[in-house]
Formats: structure tokens, sequence, C-alpha cells
């Protein structure tokens, strides 16, 4: 798996709209649906990348306080999943179910929204404030499967911590790195 960079994105961009189906309730979810009242997370990711699951159950944890602050958040599959089966809507719904997501998972079949987001790799956070506007868009934090550190979020957690006091975005965004998206037909979109 190659290890990809996250594509920067300017803070006040707005936050593109979907249209997908959770795997976990089988209903179809739209950024609105997802919406939080002070601001929403949406994470891409996909179940085998060996970077999301370095951070996985640390994140979890964090999604339920970040939720309980108005902080909606979503998690969307966008990987090619003829050539990736461990990453389907079953294995992605077994996952959830495991780990006890305590938010939505959303698969982006033909990765169309993946491409609007200009989502790189895997896991991609993007933090948009209470009018859908970019925030925040790098890192969980420093730590990954292969430099043996705890993950400990603090990126993350100090953007929604600025977005929850109603502070300017970071000036300084590291990019998340982790595990490319599996395009359709290996093609980089970007």
């Amino acid at each position: 798996m190659a290890a990809t960079q996250t594509i920067l994105v300017e803070p006040g961009t707005p936050a593109p709209d979907f249209n997908l189906p959770d795997v976990i309730s089988g209903n179809n979810l739209s950024f609105n649906d997802v919406k939080g009242i002070n601001g929403t997370l949406v994470v891409f990711m996909y179940n085998h990348c060996p970077y999301v699951l370095h951070i996985l159950n640390h994140f979890i944890k964090n999604a339920h306080k970040f939720i309980e602050q108005g902080i909606g958040i979503v998690a969307i599959s966008s990987n090619d999943i003829v050539n990736y089966p461990q990453d389907s809507p079953q294995n992605m719904l077994d996952l959830a179910t495991q780990k006890k997501f305590p938010f939505p998972y959303l698969y982006d079949a033909d990765q169309s929204v993946a491409k609007a987001y200009k989502a790189a790799c895997t896991p991609d956070f993007f933090l948009y404030d209470k009018e859908g506007k970019t925030y925040y868009r790098g890192r969980y934090d420093e730590t990954n499967h292969k430099n043996n550190l705890n993950p400990h979020g603090s990126d993350l957690l100090n953007a929604i911590t600025s977005l929850l006091n109603g502070e300017k975005a970071p000036e300084v965004m590291h990019p998340s790195l982790g595990c490319n998206i599996k395009w359709l037909n290996n093609e980089f979109p970007y």
C-alpha cells in the first residue's frame, strides 16, 4: 500500500454534498443528515488500511466525546471492492458492528464523493464549521503503525477545540499520511 498524503483544501471551502448508503442503517444519508449543530467531521477510511486500524479504537473513543459536543461525524469508504473485497459493504458493516461505530459508515461505490472532497488517503479528516465550510483538513496525529507511537489525536482534538471555542482555523495543518484510496481502474484522479 503506497503511503499517500492529504491534498490540502483551503479553509472556507464548502463541504460537497453527497447521498450515500449507510451500511449500518441501510438508509441513504446526505451531508445535512449527518451535520452537527457545532460542526461536522467527514472521515475517509477503509477496513484494511493499517494507518486506519492503528488509530481506529482511539478515534472511536474520541468520537463519542465529539458527538456529545455537537460535532456530527460520518465515515466514508470509497475503495474499489472488485480488487479489494475486504472493503465491501458487508465487511464495512462487520467492522462497524464489531467496533460499535457511534457514527454512520457510508459506501461511495462510484468514488464521486471522494473525488468531490479531493480525498487521497485513509484516514483523511475534513472538519467543517456549523455553516459547512472547511475549518480543518489534516491528520489525526503524527502516529502510525510504523513508528510504534500510541495514537493520541492531538492535531484533530486541537482543531475541534478551537472550532468549538470560536477561534480561527489553525494556521498549520499537517497533512494526513495513510494508504492511498484504491481507485477504480487504478486511475488516480488528481
